[in-house]
């Protein structure tokens, strides 16, 4: 199958065409989420942390309209009397987008409905996302604006989460793909120490959900041996690419979406998963499926190449205690989903966490 239009060749910048339609893809994606809003006069808010979203909004404004809604756009710079006049005719709109912060922090009607945020590069005055990120509806990568990612998008949205996780997850991962291990290679021995420290036995199937690259393949390979088997699973089919180029034979690559395996129930020894958990839509459905594909008392092991509180600081954010890899957070999610924890450590230079599948699965989904 080949990869959608809007998606480089792996090795090959986008051109311009495809960042265009790169860019009219979120901005039509946006308005087809605003344009499903059942309730009277949604306010839309666009920030980052420059203060600024005025080309996006204006985007989306112009998207909402070619839809057939009818929508107010309304600038930063001047909103006390953008409000004064909003409130004079509230009803001649079904769709209020706003730029700038102040929108999203003090609406005129008491709630802004709908928050969108970009995450920006670092730069002067920015001195990152905050906490802004974690109260937003959506968030948007916007580190290239020619080439913005939808990141995240809230639970209860929940029409739009799934085709948003696939459609920008691959669009994400694709465009960066022939770059990954240049900017990422000094990784790997933490990826090694991880991998010995599970403890994988000689002769076992391993199977790296969301491997990427393949960065974990030579250990994993290394630590199961001649006679066990190395399975790598990934969204992205470029990332695939670079992954069967560096590993060769010596692994099994497919393409798959992490929740919906097509591997069969309890034929893995051991599960590897490295930046995973995080970035599901569900964390929850997501663990129970990888606890599916394993054996009963086969390991799962949770890895990301640096620490929480390190990866947090990197990106100008604070932990909260709702993160899935938060101890006790992920020990609830866990055990919900046929899962033990039986090791924790999250210093700085690494995150690994251990857990053993159960004899029988859970039903639930949901932590309790």
């Amino acid at each position: 199958m080949a990869a959608p239009a809007e998606i480089p060749r792996t090795g090959v910048s986008p051109d311009d065409d495809q960042r265009r339609h790169r860019r009219a893809v979120v901005t039509g994606t946006l308005a087809d989420i605003v344009c499903r809003w059942s309730g009277n006069a949604p306010l839309v808010a666009v920030h980052d942390a420059t203060r600024s979203g005025a080309g996006l909004a204006d985007e989306l404004a112009e998207a909402v309209h070619a839809r057939g809604r009818p929508c107010a756009r309304l600038p930063d710079p001047a909103p006390l009397i953008d409000r004064d006049a909003w409130r004079a005719d509230p009803d001649t709109v079904t769709v209020v987008i706003a730029d700038g912060p102040d929108w999203a922090t003090s609406p005129p009607t008491g709630r802004c409905h709908l928050v969108i945020y970009l995450r920006t590069p670092p730069g002067p005055g920015i001195h990152g996302h905050g906490d802004s990120e974690h109260t937003a509806d959506i968030v948007i990568d916007f580190h290239d604006p020619t080439w913005p990612v939808i990141r995240r998008v809230a639970e209860h949205l929940d029409h739009a989460t799934d085709r948003v996780y696939l459609t920008e997850t691959r669009a994400f991962f694709a465009a960066r793909a022939a770059t990954w291990d240049h900017k990422f290679g000094q990784d790997l021995p933490s990826y090694a120490a991880a991998i010995d420290q599970a403890g994988i036995p000689a002769g076992a199937t391993v199977v790296d959900v969301g491997c990427g690259t393949g960065r974990a393949m030579g250990a994993l390979r290394t630590a199961v041996g001649p006679h066990g088997a190395v399975i790598g699973v990934d969204l992205t089919p470029h990332m695939l690419t670079v992954a069967g180029d560096s590993t060769g034979s010596s692994a099994y690559l497919l393409l798959a979406d992490a929740r919906h395996l097509p591997l069969a129930d309890s034929c893995a020894d051991a599960i590897f998963a490295a930046g995973l958990i995080q970035h599901l839509p569900d964390p929850a459905a997501g663990l129970t499926e990888l606890a599916r594909v394993t054996r009963p008392d086969g390991r799962l092991i949770v890895f990301h190449p640096s620490g929480r509180a390190a990866l947090a600081a990197r990106h100008g954010r604070t932990l909260r205690d709702d993160e899935p890899l938060n101890r006790p957070q992920l020990a609830r999610l866990l055990t919900a989903t046929g899962w033990a924890l039986t090791d924790y450590d999250d210093p700085p230079h690494r995150f690994l966490a251990l857990a053993t599948r159960c004899e029988s699965l859970a039903t639930g989904r949901q932590p309790g």
